[in-house]
């Protein structure tokens, strides 16, 4: 969880969150170690194709990107294991720009994980860890030049809409003439298949989601009760995001002692613990634009399903 000097700013966003309209634990209480370890066990479930059409992406176009990018450091936010951003480590070593790694990541123990596996898989790489969220990312920009940032995995698609903005223009403004981002998007699609992917049969996704009430309630002393939540994902078509959450049983209150609050659910009360936003190029292209960066080049994988998009700074 969250280093013990941004415990005091995740409490009272939290506290804001859950005295809002959904109720909502905000997603960092997803990625302790348990829930960093469920979601990678969701990125090999087969319904979950996000991981799969991104490498393919990444396997054709990781020459092309480091070709454009000439990369010194690469900056990847909310790096996870990292797993597919070896496709880009591989190609900028290739062609010999690369000297610094810097992943960012809530988790600390995946971070780790993933930073000594790195580091002796490339040891000619600086590899400088960063714990924290996109905001510590952020603060921990090398200066160096050519810069590559990569948000991959469609992580800006948990963010909300102002949030995304935000995070967007900030880029924009630390980015260099010299500097680019590289997002992966997950594309609108069938709802069906998106439901399908995030409430799969064998209950990964459901444990991940339900990881968070058991992180709350170790480290917010909270009280909630698994049995009293139904898991309850569901895709929402004005918003175009997937509302991944539980909905209440029946009416009932929870203790969250060290927010001290009393929070009353009613019956089918909804608690949101993230949403997924899926994207159309039509809609995506003019919020890049209004942040101030411009598409260089939008690939999709073969099914149409994925986007690895390459952004520069106007």
């Amino acid at each position: 969880m969250p280093e013990a000097t941004t415990f005091s700013s995740l409490f009272e966003a939290t506290r804001r969150s859950l005295l809002g309209e959904p109720k909502e634990l905000p997603a960092v209480w997803l990625y302790d170690e348990r829930g960093s370890q469920l979601y990678e066990e969701i990125t090999r479930l087969p319904d979950y194709y996000p991981p799969r059409r991104e490498a393919e992406i990444l396997r054709a176009r990781a020459g092309e990107i480091t070709r454009r990018t000439r990369a010194r450091t690469l900056v990847e936010l909310g790096s996870g294991d990292a797993r597919r951003t070896r496709f880009l480590l591989d190609a900028l070593t290739e062609l010999g720009t690369l000297e610094r790694f810097a992943p960012v990541d809530v988790s600390e123990e995946i971070l780790r994980q993933s930073a000594w596996a790195i580091a002796g898989d490339y040891p000619a790489l600086s590899v400088e860890p960063v714990a924290g969220d996109f905001a510590r990312g952020l603060e921990a920009l090398p200066a160096e030049a050519p810069l590559l940032v990569a948000i991959l995995g469609s992580t800006v698609g948990n963010l909300y809409p102002a949030q995304r903005a935000e995070l967007l223009e900030r880029l924009a403004g630390e980015l260099g003439a010299d500097d680019a981002l590289l997002l992966g998007l997950d594309l609108v699609k069938d709802p069906a298949r998106l439901e399908r992917a995030y409430h799969d049969a064998t209950g990964v996704t459901e444990a991940f989601a339900r990881n968070a009430l058991t992180a709350a309630d170790r480290e917010l002393g909270a009280k909630f009760e698994q049995r009293r939540f139904v898991y309850e994902p569901r895709w929402d078509a004005d918003e175009e995001w997937m509302d991944i959450g539980l909905r209440a049983r029946a009416a009932h209150v929870v203790s969250v002692g060290r927010l001290g609050l009393e929070l009353a659910f009613e019956a089918d009360e909804r608690l949101r613990v993230e949403i997924s936003a899926k994207f159309r190029r039509e809609r995506f292209e003019p919020e890049l634009r209004r942040a101030g960066l411009l598409v260089e080049e939008w690939w999709t994988d073969g099914a149409g399903d994925f986007a690895l998009v390459l952004a520069r700074p106007e």
